[in-house]
Protein backbone atom coordinates (compact mmCIF):
# COMPACT_ATOMS: atom_id res chain seq x y z
CA UNK A 1 0.00 0.00 0.00
CA UNK A 2 1.62 3.09 -0.80
CA UNK A 3 -1.30 6.07 -0.62
CA UNK A 4 -2.34 7.03 2.19
CA UNK A 5 -5.16 10.12 3.48
CA UNK A 6 -4.67 11.87 6.73
CA UNK A 7 -5.60 15.49 7.31
CA UNK A 8 -5.97 15.52 11.37
CA UNK A 9 -3.03 18.51 11.81
CA UNK A 10 -1.81 21.57 10.80
CA UNK A 11 1.18 20.66 9.02
CA UNK A 12 -0.97 18.10 6.73
CA UNK A 13 0.89 18.20 2.76
CA UNK A 14 -0.04 21.27 0.93
CA UNK A 15 -2.78 22.20 3.62
CA UNK A 16 -5.16 19.43 1.89
CA UNK A 17 -3.97 16.41 3.12
CA UNK A 18 -1.16 13.62 3.37
CA UNK A 19 -1.07 10.97 0.56
CA UNK A 20 2.06 9.39 0.23
CA UNK A 21 3.63 9.77 3.70
CA UNK A 22 2.91 11.56 6.87
CA UNK A 23 5.07 15.11 7.48
CA UNK A 24 4.51 13.43 11.09
CA UNK A 25 6.54 10.86 10.12
CA UNK A 26 4.02 8.09 9.42
CA UNK A 27 4.21 5.78 6.49
CA UNK A 28 0.96 4.61 5.06
CA UNK A 29 0.68 1.24 6.62
CA UNK A 30 0.23 2.75 9.99
CA UNK A 31 -1.89 5.35 8.72
CA UNK A 32 -4.26 2.95 8.10
CA UNK A 33 -3.69 1.30 11.09
CA UNK A 34 -4.30 4.44 12.96
CA UNK A 35 -7.41 4.83 11.17
CA UNK A 36 -8.85 0.89 11.38
CA UNK A 37 -8.32 1.33 15.57
CA UNK A 38 -10.08 4.74 15.35
CA UNK A 39 -13.06 3.34 13.44
CA UNK A 40 -13.02 -0.45 16.03
CA UNK A 41 -12.99 2.54 19.09
CA UNK A 42 -15.79 4.31 17.49
CA UNK A 43 -17.35 1.01 16.96
CA UNK A 44 -16.87 -0.47 20.94
CA UNK A 45 -18.06 3.50 22.06
CA UNK A 46 -21.60 2.43 19.97
CA UNK A 47 -22.39 -0.26 22.45
CA UNK A 48 -20.71 1.33 25.26
CA UNK A 49 -23.35 3.79 24.67
CA UNK A 50 -25.83 1.02 24.14
CA UNK A 51 -24.86 -0.77 27.50
CA UNK A 52 -24.93 1.99 29.09
CA UNK A 53 -28.89 2.69 28.20
CA UNK A 54 -29.50 -0.83 29.68
CA UNK A 55 -27.30 0.34 33.02
CA UNK A 56 -24.13 -2.30 32.38
CA UNK A 57 -20.93 -0.40 32.38
CA UNK A 58 -17.47 -1.53 32.27
CA UNK A 59 -14.47 0.02 33.38
CA UNK A 60 -12.13 -1.70 31.20
CA UNK A 61 -14.47 -0.23 28.18
CA UNK A 62 -14.00 3.18 29.51
CA UNK A 63 -10.34 3.48 29.60
CA UNK A 64 -9.41 1.24 26.60
CA UNK A 65 -11.48 4.23 24.20
CA UNK A 66 -9.57 6.68 25.83
CA UNK A 67 -6.32 5.03 25.43
CA UNK A 68 -7.27 3.92 22.08
CA UNK A 69 -8.09 6.91 20.41
CA UNK A 70 -5.03 8.91 22.17
CA UNK A 71 -2.87 6.04 20.78
CA UNK A 72 -4.14 7.68 17.20
CA UNK A 73 -3.33 11.06 18.27
CA UNK A 74 -0.43 12.78 15.43
CA UNK A 75 3.22 12.09 16.91
CA UNK A 76 1.94 9.04 19.94
CA UNK A 77 2.77 6.26 18.15
CA UNK A 78 4.39 4.42 15.01
CA UNK A 79 4.27 1.17 15.72
CA UNK A 80 2.19 -1.28 13.27
CA UNK A 81 2.27 -4.27 15.58
CA UNK A 82 0.89 -2.35 18.47
CA UNK A 83 -2.09 -1.11 16.24
CA UNK A 84 -2.89 -4.50 15.08
CA UNK A 85 -3.05 -5.82 18.74
CA UNK A 86 -5.38 -2.71 19.51
CA UNK A 87 -7.71 -3.65 16.95
CA UNK A 88 -8.15 -6.99 18.35
CA UNK A 89 -9.01 -5.67 21.77
CA UNK A 90 -11.12 -3.22 20.81
CA UNK A 91 -12.97 -5.66 18.72
CA UNK A 92 -13.01 -8.44 21.39
CA UNK A 93 -13.77 -6.02 24.11
CA UNK A 94 -16.85 -4.80 21.96
CA UNK A 95 -18.27 -7.78 21.34
CA UNK A 96 -18.19 -9.03 25.15
CA UNK A 97 -19.51 -5.95 26.07
CA UNK A 98 -22.22 -6.38 23.52
CA UNK A 99 -23.32 -10.19 24.86
CA UNK A 100 -22.90 -8.99 28.91
CA UNK A 101 -25.35 -6.06 27.83
CA UNK A 102 -28.31 -7.73 25.71
CA UNK A 103 -26.91 -5.31 23.12
CA UNK A 104 -28.36 -6.41 19.50
CA UNK A 105 -26.81 -5.82 16.32
CA UNK A 106 -25.66 -2.25 15.79
CA UNK A 107 -24.45 -0.82 12.10
CA UNK A 108 -21.54 0.66 11.00
CA UNK A 109 -18.28 0.01 13.67
CA UNK A 110 -20.13 -1.67 16.13
CA UNK A 111 -20.28 -4.52 13.43
CA UNK A 112 -17.00 -4.11 12.26
CA UNK A 113 -14.57 -7.45 11.46
CA UNK A 114 -10.83 -6.61 11.63
CA UNK A 115 -9.31 -8.55 8.57
CA UNK A 116 -6.81 -11.54 9.69
CA UNK A 117 -3.75 -9.69 8.05
CA UNK A 118 -2.21 -6.34 8.16
CA UNK A 119 -2.83 -6.22 4.11
CA UNK A 120 -6.28 -6.92 4.77
CA UNK A 121 -6.63 -4.02 7.08
CA UNK A 122 -5.20 -1.58 5.38
CA UNK A 123 -7.24 -2.25 2.69
CA UNK A 124 -10.42 -2.02 4.92
CA UNK A 125 -9.20 1.48 5.54
CA UNK A 126 -9.71 2.65 2.19
CA UNK A 127 -13.69 2.38 2.86
CA UNK A 128 -13.42 2.96 6.08
CA UNK A 129 -10.46 5.27 6.83
CA UNK A 130 -10.59 9.00 6.94
CA UNK A 131 -10.50 10.34 3.01
CA UNK A 132 -13.28 11.74 1.03
CA UNK A 133 -15.71 9.61 -0.72
CA UNK A 134 -17.59 9.77 -3.80
CA UNK A 135 -21.82 11.05 -2.97
CA UNK A 136 -20.55 12.69 0.68
CA UNK A 137 -21.78 15.66 2.11
CA UNK A 138 -18.78 17.65 2.75
CA UNK A 139 -19.93 19.48 5.37
CA UNK A 140 -21.68 16.43 7.33
CA UNK A 141 -18.21 14.64 7.25
CA UNK A 142 -16.06 18.33 8.10
CA UNK A 143 -18.27 18.07 11.12
CA UNK A 144 -17.64 14.11 12.04
CA UNK A 145 -14.62 14.68 11.43
CA UNK A 146 -13.91 17.72 13.87
CA UNK A 147 -15.49 15.93 16.51
CA UNK A 148 -13.77 12.55 15.96
CA UNK A 149 -10.73 14.69 16.10
CA UNK A 150 -11.83 16.75 19.16
CA UNK A 151 -12.58 13.44 20.61
CA UNK A 152 -8.75 12.25 20.47
CA UNK A 153 -7.72 15.49 22.52
CA UNK A 154 -10.67 14.65 24.89
CA UNK A 155 -9.03 11.26 25.28
CA UNK A 156 -5.83 12.38 25.74
CA UNK A 157 -6.69 13.99 28.80
CA UNK A 158 -8.85 11.82 29.85
CA UNK A 159 -6.59 9.37 29.99
CA UNK A 160 -4.26 11.32 31.88
CA UNK A 161 -6.18 11.71 34.49
CA UNK A 162 -7.14 8.91 34.93
CA UNK A 163 -3.56 7.58 35.38
CA UNK A 164 -3.67 10.12 38.17
CA UNK A 165 -7.13 8.24 39.55
CA UNK A 166 -9.24 11.20 38.22
CA UNK A 167 -12.22 9.56 36.61
CA UNK A 168 -15.28 10.68 36.02
CA UNK A 169 -18.07 7.95 34.53
CA UNK A 170 -20.47 10.67 33.06
CA UNK A 171 -17.36 12.01 30.98
CA UNK A 172 -17.01 7.96 29.85
CA UNK A 173 -20.61 8.06 29.10
CA UNK A 174 -20.26 11.40 27.06
CA UNK A 175 -17.17 10.10 24.95
CA UNK A 176 -19.59 6.82 24.60
CA UNK A 177 -22.28 8.87 23.28
CA UNK A 178 -20.20 11.52 20.89
CA UNK A 179 -18.44 8.75 19.44
CA UNK A 180 -21.69 6.68 18.73
CA UNK A 181 -23.48 9.91 17.31
CA UNK A 182 -21.17 10.62 14.26
CA UNK A 183 -22.81 7.53 13.29
CA UNK A 184 -26.21 8.70 13.04
CA UNK A 185 -27.09 9.57 9.38
CA UNK A 186 -30.35 11.81 10.61
CA UNK A 187 -28.09 14.33 12.49
CA UNK A 188 -28.33 17.53 10.41
CA UNK A 189 -25.64 20.29 10.29
CA UNK A 190 -27.37 21.92 12.96
CA UNK A 191 -27.63 18.86 14.74
CA UNK A 192 -23.56 18.02 13.92
CA UNK A 193 -22.26 21.78 14.93
CA UNK A 194 -23.74 21.02 18.33
CA UNK A 195 -21.89 17.79 18.67
CA UNK A 196 -18.92 19.36 17.97
CA UNK A 197 -19.92 22.00 20.69
CA UNK A 198 -20.88 19.40 22.76
CA UNK A 199 -17.41 17.54 22.51
CA UNK A 200 -15.66 20.86 23.98
CA UNK A 201 -18.09 20.67 26.64
CA UNK A 202 -16.53 17.24 27.28
CA UNK A 203 -12.90 18.29 27.44
CA UNK A 204 -13.28 20.88 29.62
CA UNK A 205 -14.54 17.95 32.46
CA UNK A 206 -11.44 16.00 31.10
CA UNK A 207 -9.01 18.84 31.77
CA UNK A 208 -10.57 19.25 34.89
CA UNK A 209 -9.83 16.23 36.54
CA UNK A 210 -6.59 16.08 35.23
CA UNK A 211 -6.12 19.48 37.00
CA UNK A 212 -7.16 17.82 39.77
CA UNK A 213 -5.07 15.32 39.09
CA UNK A 214 -1.89 16.83 38.85
CA UNK A 215 -1.90 19.13 41.69
CA UNK A 216 -3.55 16.42 44.12
CA UNK A 217 -0.47 14.47 43.33
CA UNK A 218 2.30 16.85 43.11
CA UNK A 219 0.92 20.56 44.53
CA UNK A 220 0.28 23.86 42.67
CA UNK A 221 2.99 25.09 40.80
CA UNK A 222 4.85 27.80 42.19
CA UNK A 223 7.02 30.75 40.28
CA UNK A 224 10.06 28.92 40.00
CA UNK A 225 13.08 29.75 38.15
CA UNK A 226 14.41 27.43 35.61
CA UNK A 227 18.22 26.92 34.61
CA UNK A 228 18.64 26.72 30.52
CA UNK A 229 21.99 25.13 31.41
CA UNK A 230 23.26 21.84 32.57
CA UNK A 231 25.35 20.38 35.45
CA UNK A 232 28.37 17.88 34.53
CA UNK A 233 27.57 14.35 35.16
CA UNK A 234 25.41 11.85 33.95
CA UNK A 235 21.52 12.70 32.32
CA UNK A 236 18.32 12.00 31.50
CA UNK A 237 15.86 13.87 29.59
CA UNK A 238 12.60 13.26 29.68
CA UNK A 239 10.35 14.36 26.74
CA UNK A 240 6.17 14.46 26.38
CA UNK A 241 3.70 14.99 28.79
CA UNK A 242 3.70 12.80 31.57
CA UNK A 243 4.28 13.77 35.12
CA UNK A 244 3.74 10.72 36.83
CA UNK A 245 6.41 9.11 34.20
CA UNK A 246 8.87 12.19 35.65
CA UNK A 247 7.85 11.56 38.88
CA UNK A 248 8.40 7.37 38.97
CA UNK A 249 11.88 7.90 37.16
CA UNK A 250 13.05 10.66 39.79
CA UNK A 251 12.45 8.68 42.73
CA UNK A 252 14.22 5.87 40.90
CA UNK A 253 17.32 7.76 39.70
CA UNK A 254 17.90 9.50 43.08
CA UNK A 255 21.56 8.62 44.70
CA UNK A 256 22.65 7.89 41.31
CA UNK A 257 24.50 10.92 40.09
CA UNK A 258 22.66 11.65 37.11
CA UNK A 259 20.78 14.83 37.08
CA UNK A 260 17.28 14.45 35.13
CA UNK A 261 16.21 17.38 32.67
CA UNK A 262 13.36 18.19 31.13
CA UNK A 263 12.47 18.98 26.87
CA UNK A 264 9.75 20.27 25.16
CA UNK A 265 6.31 20.37 27.11
CA UNK A 266 7.93 18.64 30.44
CA UNK A 267 8.88 22.22 31.27
CA UNK A 268 6.03 23.51 33.57
CA UNK A 269 6.93 20.39 35.57
CA UNK A 270 9.87 22.41 37.33
CA UNK A 271 7.11 24.33 39.07
CA UNK A 272 5.50 21.36 40.72
CA UNK A 273 6.78 21.11 44.90
CA UNK A 274 6.72 17.20 45.16
CA UNK A 275 9.23 17.34 41.63
CA UNK A 276 10.90 19.83 41.98
CA UNK A 277 12.01 18.56 45.85
CA UNK A 278 14.54 16.30 43.85
CA UNK A 279 17.56 17.75 43.85
CA UNK A 280 19.07 15.98 40.77
CA UNK A 281 15.93 17.42 38.54
CA UNK A 282 18.04 20.37 37.06
CA UNK A 283 16.99 22.09 34.26
CA UNK A 284 15.51 22.04 31.10
CA UNK A 285 17.08 21.06 27.65
CA UNK A 286 16.23 22.53 24.27
CA UNK A 287 13.13 23.92 22.84
CA UNK A 288 9.80 22.04 21.11
CA UNK A 289 8.95 18.60 20.03
CA UNK A 290 9.88 19.55 16.36
CA UNK A 291 13.46 20.05 17.27
CA UNK A 292 14.50 16.98 18.47
CA UNK A 293 16.09 16.01 14.97
CA UNK A 294 18.48 17.94 16.26
CA UNK A 295 18.82 18.22 19.81
CA UNK A 296 18.61 14.79 20.44
CA UNK A 297 21.26 13.81 18.71
CA UNK A 298 23.32 16.07 20.86
CA UNK A 299 22.24 15.06 24.06
CA UNK A 300 24.75 12.73 25.66
CA UNK A 301 22.28 10.62 27.76
CA UNK A 302 19.67 8.58 27.62
CA UNK A 303 16.26 10.02 26.59
CA UNK A 304 12.60 8.77 27.40
CA UNK A 305 9.59 9.86 25.74
CA UNK A 306 6.35 10.00 27.48
CA UNK A 307 3.16 10.62 25.72
CA UNK A 308 2.92 11.93 22.56
CA UNK A 309 5.58 14.09 20.34
CA UNK A 310 8.03 11.72 19.48
CA UNK A 311 9.75 11.94 15.83
CA UNK A 312 11.70 9.27 13.72
CA UNK A 313 15.15 9.03 15.37
CA UNK A 314 17.79 10.31 14.14
CA UNK A 315 21.90 10.39 14.37
CA UNK A 316 22.65 8.23 17.61
CA UNK A 317 19.55 8.81 19.05
CA UNK A 318 17.63 5.68 18.34
CA UNK A 319 20.50 4.04 20.88
CA UNK A 320 19.96 5.59 23.55
CA UNK A 321 15.62 7.01 23.36
CA UNK A 322 13.05 5.00 25.11
CA UNK A 323 9.59 5.14 25.19
CA UNK A 324 6.68 4.33 27.59
CA UNK A 325 2.74 4.51 27.85
CA UNK A 326 1.19 4.63 24.09
CA UNK A 327 4.37 6.20 22.88
CA UNK A 328 5.73 4.13 20.59
CA UNK A 329 8.25 3.48 17.64
CA UNK A 330 9.75 0.53 15.77
CA UNK A 331 12.36 -0.86 17.23
CA UNK A 332 12.77 1.29 19.79
CA UNK A 333 13.07 -0.05 23.67
CA UNK A 334 9.43 0.48 25.48
CA UNK A 335 9.06 0.87 29.35
CA UNK A 336 6.03 -1.20 30.06
CA UNK A 337 3.20 -0.17 32.99
CA UNK A 338 3.75 -2.67 36.10
CA UNK A 339 0.94 -3.75 38.88
CA UNK A 340 -0.15 -0.77 40.03
CA UNK A 341 0.86 1.42 37.48
CA UNK A 342 4.63 1.28 38.33
CA UNK A 343 6.90 1.49 35.70
CA UNK A 344 10.82 -0.17 36.28
CA UNK A 345 13.09 2.80 34.43
CA UNK A 346 16.09 0.68 35.60
CA UNK A 347 16.60 0.24 31.63
CA UNK A 348 16.54 4.32 31.27
CA UNK A 349 19.19 4.75 34.28
CA UNK A 350 21.33 2.06 33.36
CA UNK A 351 21.71 3.61 29.56
CA UNK A 352 22.55 6.94 31.48
CA UNK A 353 24.91 5.16 32.99
CA UNK A 354 26.82 3.93 30.13
CA UNK A 355 26.77 7.34 28.39
CA UNK A 356 29.33 9.84 28.95
CA UNK A 357 26.76 13.16 30.26
CA UNK A 358 27.89 16.40 30.37
CA UNK A 359 31.24 16.80 30.60
CA UNK A 360 31.24 20.51 32.20
CA UNK A 361 28.61 23.02 33.92
CA UNK A 362 27.28 25.58 31.28
CA UNK A 363 25.40 28.55 32.34
CA UNK A 364 22.95 29.60 29.51
CA UNK A 365 20.74 32.02 31.94
CA UNK A 366 17.07 30.52 33.32
CA UNK A 367 13.20 31.19 32.53
CA UNK A 368 10.68 31.16 34.94
CA UNK A 369 7.46 28.35 35.15
CA UNK A 370 4.88 28.06 37.61
CA UNK A 371 2.03 30.56 36.69
CA UNK A 372 -1.09 28.69 36.80
CA UNK A 373 -4.18 30.14 38.07
CA UNK A 374 -3.22 29.50 42.05
CA UNK A 375 -0.20 31.37 41.21
CA UNK A 376 -1.74 33.89 39.39
CA UNK A 377 -5.01 34.39 41.57
CA UNK A 378 -2.91 34.50 44.36
CA UNK A 379 -1.61 38.33 43.07
CA UNK A 380 -5.04 38.64 41.44
CA UNK A 381 -5.72 41.86 43.69
CA UNK A 382 -3.02 43.27 42.48
CA UNK A 383 -3.71 42.51 38.66
CA UNK A 384 -6.73 43.97 39.42
CA UNK A 385 -5.40 47.21 40.62
CA UNK A 386 -2.96 47.67 37.75
CA UNK A 387 -6.07 47.09 35.03
CA UNK A 388 -8.05 49.91 37.48
CA UNK A 389 -4.91 51.91 37.38
CA UNK A 390 -4.03 51.98 33.69
CA UNK A 391 -0.54 49.89 34.19
CA UNK A 392 -2.23 47.15 32.57
CA UNK A 393 -3.67 48.23 29.63
CA UNK A 394 -4.41 44.61 28.07
CA UNK A 395 -3.51 40.75 28.11
CA UNK A 396 -2.56 38.49 25.49
CA UNK A 397 -2.70 34.57 25.81
CA UNK A 398 -0.56 33.89 22.81
CA UNK A 399 -0.66 29.96 23.00
CA UNK A 400 -0.81 26.57 21.26
CA UNK A 401 1.28 24.27 19.44
CA UNK A 402 5.11 24.42 18.38
CA UNK A 403 5.47 23.24 14.70
CA UNK A 404 8.04 23.61 11.68
CA UNK A 405 6.03 24.79 9.00
CA UNK A 406 6.89 28.08 7.62
CA UNK A 407 4.65 30.83 9.70
CA UNK A 408 5.00 30.39 13.24
CA UNK A 409 7.63 33.47 13.49
CA UNK A 410 4.74 35.30 13.82
CA UNK A 411 4.40 34.37 17.15
CA UNK A 412 7.44 35.19 18.31
CA UNK A 413 6.78 38.87 16.40
CA UNK A 414 3.86 39.15 18.15
CA UNK A 415 5.06 38.68 21.61
CA UNK A 416 8.02 41.04 21.05
CA UNK A 417 6.07 43.65 19.75
CA UNK A 418 3.12 43.87 22.38
CA UNK A 419 3.22 46.96 24.21
CA UNK A 420 5.12 47.46 27.06
CA UNK A 421 1.84 48.47 29.73
CA UNK A 422 0.07 44.37 28.22
CA UNK A 423 0.44 41.50 29.71
CA UNK A 424 1.54 38.11 27.74
CA UNK A 425 -0.46 34.31 29.01
CA UNK A 426 1.53 31.69 27.41
CA UNK A 427 0.97 27.80 27.54
CA UNK A 428 1.71 24.80 25.32
CA UNK A 429 4.82 24.44 23.05
CA UNK A 430 3.95 27.09 21.25
CA UNK A 431 6.09 29.14 24.06
CA UNK A 432 9.03 28.59 22.58
CA UNK A 433 8.85 30.85 19.75
CA UNK A 434 9.43 33.38 22.88
CA UNK A 435 9.67 31.70 26.23
CA UNK A 436 13.32 33.07 26.95
CA UNK A 437 12.52 36.93 26.32
CA UNK A 438 12.92 39.21 29.16
CA UNK A 439 10.08 41.54 28.74
CA UNK A 440 10.25 42.97 31.92
CA UNK A 441 7.43 43.10 34.87
CA UNK A 442 4.33 45.36 35.57
CA UNK A 443 4.52 46.48 39.28
CA UNK A 444 6.72 43.26 39.53
CA UNK A 445 3.89 41.32 37.60
CA UNK A 446 5.42 39.79 34.99
CA UNK A 447 4.71 40.62 31.64
CA UNK A 448 5.71 36.84 30.01
CA UNK A 449 3.90 34.60 32.79
CA UNK A 450 3.58 30.37 31.45
CA UNK A 451 0.70 29.13 32.55
CA UNK A 452 1.95 25.40 31.83
CA UNK A 453 1.85 22.52 29.05
CA UNK A 454 -1.39 22.48 26.57
CA UNK A 455 -2.74 19.73 29.49
CA UNK A 456 -2.83 23.05 31.53
CA UNK A 457 -5.67 24.86 29.23
CA UNK A 458 -7.81 24.69 32.25
CA UNK A 459 -6.06 26.85 34.43
CA UNK A 460 -5.75 29.44 32.33
CA UNK A 461 -9.70 29.36 31.68
CA UNK A 462 -9.83 29.84 35.66
CA UNK A 463 -7.74 32.97 35.20
CA UNK A 464 -9.62 34.54 32.69
CA UNK A 465 -13.01 33.17 34.47
CA UNK A 466 -12.29 34.41 37.57
CA UNK A 467 -10.98 38.29 36.11
CA UNK A 468 -14.27 37.93 34.58
CA UNK A 469 -15.88 37.90 38.01
CA UNK A 470 -13.80 40.22 39.36
CA UNK A 471 -14.14 42.86 36.93
CA UNK A 472 -18.48 41.80 37.02
CA UNK A 473 -18.46 41.27 33.25
CA UNK A 474 -18.00 38.37 31.10
CA UNK A 475 -15.00 36.80 29.40
CA UNK A 476 -15.44 38.68 26.03
CA UNK A 477 -15.71 41.86 27.95
CA UNK A 478 -12.23 41.36 29.42
CA UNK A 479 -9.46 43.56 27.58
CA UNK A 480 -7.95 39.94 26.83
CA UNK A 481 -7.10 38.63 22.60
CA UNK A 482 -6.20 35.09 22.34
CA UNK A 483 -3.74 34.48 19.84
CA UNK A 484 -3.55 30.80 18.91
CA UNK A 485 -1.05 28.43 17.44
CA UNK A 486 -2.74 24.88 16.50
CA UNK A 487 -1.17 21.71 15.34
CA UNK A 488 -2.16 18.36 16.55
CA UNK A 489 -6.03 17.24 17.88
CA UNK A 490 -5.60 17.82 21.79
CA UNK A 491 -5.60 21.48 20.17
CA UNK A 492 -8.84 21.24 18.54
CA UNK A 493 -10.21 19.98 21.63
CA UNK A 494 -8.98 23.29 23.58
CA UNK A 495 -10.40 25.54 20.94
CA UNK A 496 -13.75 23.44 20.92
CA UNK A 497 -14.09 24.00 24.47
CA UNK A 498 -13.15 27.61 23.80
CA UNK A 499 -16.49 27.72 21.39
CA UNK A 500 -18.62 25.99 23.76
CA UNK A 501 -17.63 28.69 26.46
CA UNK A 502 -18.80 31.56 24.14
CA UNK A 503 -15.25 32.63 23.53
CA UNK A 504 -15.30 35.11 20.50
CA UNK A 505 -12.84 36.78 18.41
CA UNK A 506 -9.80 33.97 18.40
CA UNK A 507 -7.25 34.31 16.23
CA UNK A 508 -5.67 31.05 14.93
CA UNK A 509 -2.72 29.99 13.11
CA UNK A 510 -0.11 29.56 11.08
CA UNK A 511 -3.15 28.05 8.78
CA UNK A 512 -6.89 27.05 9.43
CA UNK A 513 -7.83 23.15 9.99
CA UNK A 514 -7.79 21.11 6.56
CA UNK A 515 -11.12 19.52 7.63
CA UNK A 516 -13.13 22.24 8.06
CA UNK A 517 -14.87 22.70 4.72
CA UNK A 518 -15.41 26.62 3.76
CA UNK A 519 -19.47 26.11 4.91
CA UNK A 520 -18.92 25.17 8.37
CA UNK A 521 -15.38 27.75 8.60
CA UNK A 522 -18.38 30.22 7.84
CA UNK A 523 -20.24 29.57 10.56
CA UNK A 524 -17.57 29.74 13.12
CA UNK A 525 -16.90 32.90 11.52
CA UNK A 526 -20.35 34.30 11.96
CA UNK A 527 -20.99 33.18 15.46
CA UNK A 528 -17.43 32.99 17.39
CA UNK A 529 -15.70 35.52 15.08
CA UNK A 530 -13.08 33.11 14.25
CA UNK A 531 -10.26 34.77 12.04
CA UNK A 532 -7.36 33.60 10.90
CA UNK A 533 -3.98 35.45 12.12
CA UNK A 534 -2.59 37.95 9.61
CA UNK A 535 0.48 38.06 7.85
CA UNK A 536 1.47 40.71 9.93
CA UNK A 537 1.57 40.96 13.71
CA UNK A 538 1.48 44.67 13.53
CA UNK A 539 -1.59 44.72 11.73
CA UNK A 540 -2.77 42.24 14.21
CA UNK A 541 -2.17 44.06 17.08
CA UNK A 542 -3.16 47.27 15.44
CA UNK A 543 -6.55 45.85 14.79
CA UNK A 544 -7.11 44.52 18.65
CA UNK A 545 -5.63 47.05 20.25
CA UNK A 546 -6.64 50.37 18.31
Amino acid sequence: MDQMFCYQCEQTAKGSGCTVGGVCGKNPQVAALQDMLTYAVIGLGQVAHAARQKGVIDPEVDRFVCAGLFATLTNVDFDPDRFVVWIGQAVALRKALAQKAGVGPLPGPASFEPAADVAGLEAQSKIWGFAPLEGQDPDARSLIHLTIFGLRGVAAYADHAAILGQEDPELYAQIHAALAATQDTTLGAAELTALALKVGEINLRAMELLDAGNTGRFGHPVPTSVPLGHKAGKAILVSGHDLEDLAQLLEQSAGKGIFVYTHGEMLPTHGYPELKKHPHFYGHYGTAWQNQGKEFPEFPGAILMTTNCIQRPKGDTGEKIFTTGLVGWPGVPHIAEGPGGKKDFGPVIEKALALPGFAADEDKGSVMVGFARNAVLGVADKIIEAVKSGAIKHFFLVAGCDGAKPGRNYYTEFVEKTPADTVVLTLACGKFRFFDKNLGDIGGIPRLLDVGQCNDAYSAIQIAVALAGAFNCGVNDLPLSMVLSWYEQKACAILLTLLHLGIKGIRLGPSLPAFISPNVLKVLVDNFDIKPISASADEDLKAILG
